[in-house]
């Protein structure tokens, strides 16, 4: 059975998108086919600075998907065929995508097949950043740059249904102001840096306990003087490109600060799966209780995937993006 599937290829340094007639894959041990009813878009993987695309390779692209089991590899008993998952995937740019057993998040039945497909990558990491590194309590700060981003209003949404006060900054001021309904306390409407007198002004000069920097080095040493005591720092990418910048080792060093990356690029499967359950039994509960709602920004259909990757280059979208199956 034939499927047709995006696949990037990297030459000279650039980006070059195919869409391929391909066989439909087979699920290994361990693993699930899913009939793909919706992706949607990360940033990171359209970056080649973050080294996901070797040169001269090719292969195929989108790294979540929600969709229907179809069949089940040896060994698999949790899931059926029939059985409405949703997680992080290879290919998941296709009519058809295989999937690890121990990645697949059964789908709330109160959220779309768009919303599901903009759930898994983005509020996993943001998982990461807050739970798994941050150690997030009840009541703390938390500033995110960049806060309109998907990682960004993943990590709002866990930060807000586990009690903590959020301040988000963005260029757009309308961005700010779709946020807040979703429980944005403090909003600061610029580009790169300058947050940190309204930063410290809004925490009683105290600082954030945790900051999510989706943004890069322009922002960085900002975040680090913006933390207080024992705060802990998520670098999750650098959309800047910028990827050097200042530590104040005093700073460092007087406030006991934590700074730690959150990125899959080296990790083993079994690694990136690691805290799925604990996701699972924590986080998802929220989303079926409708207390976290997945931001969709845009819907676009399949043979759209050109004008939806030119959305988010351009920064237009507040939340995430998604491409149909066809």
């Amino acid at each position: 059975m034939k499927m047709q599937s995006y696949w990037m290829e990297v030459t000279a340094g650039q980006a070059n998108l195919q869409l391929k007639t391909c066989d439909v894959p087979s699920p290994g041990a361990g693993q699930v086919l899913i009939k793909v009813k919706a992706t949607s878009l990360n940033r990171g993987e359209f970056l080649l600075e973050h080294g996901l695309h070797g040169e001269g390779t090719a292969k195929p692209i989108g790294i979540e998907a929600a969709g229907i089991v179809q069949a089940c590899g040896p060994g698999v008993t949790q899931l059926k065929p029939g059985d409405e998952v949703l997680g992080r995937c290879k290919g998941g740019f296709s009519e058809y995508a295989v999937m690890d057993v121990a990645e697949a998040i059964p789908k709330p039945a109160s959220l779309t097949w768009e919303q599901s497909a903009s759930l898994a990558l983005t509020y996993l990491t943001a998982y990461d950043c807050l739970v798994i590194q941050g150690r997030i309590s009840p009541g703390e700060w938390v500033l995110i740059p960049g806060v309109s981003s998907g990682v960004g209003v993943s990590a709002l949404g866990i930060a807000k249904a586990l009690g903590a006060k959020v301040i988000g900054t963005s260029g757009s001021q309308h961005k700010l102001d779709k946020l807040m309904p979703l429980g944005l306390d403090i909003g600061i409407c610029l580009r790169g840096p300058g947050f940190h007198e309204q930063v410290m002004q809004v925490t009683g000069q105290k600082g954030v306990d945790i900051v999510v920097n989706t943004v890069g080095g322009t922002v960085f040493e900002e975040c680090l003087a913006s933390m207080a005591f024992q705060g802990r720092l998520a670098t999750v990418g650098y959309v800047d490109n910028v990827v050097e910048s200042r530590i104040d080792l005093k700073l460092l060093h007087a406030r006991r600060l934590t700074i730690f990356g959150v990125s899959n690029k080296q990790r083993t499967a079994a690694q990136k799966a690691e805290a799925v359950p604990q996701f699972k039994q924590q986080i998802m509960p929220f989303f079926e209780q409708g207390k976290i709602v997945p931001l969709v920004d845009k819907v676009f259909a399949f043979q759209d995937l050109a004008l939806a990757i030119a959305r988010m280059q351009a920064s237009e979208h507040v939340g995430k993006i998604v491409l149909l199956a066809p």
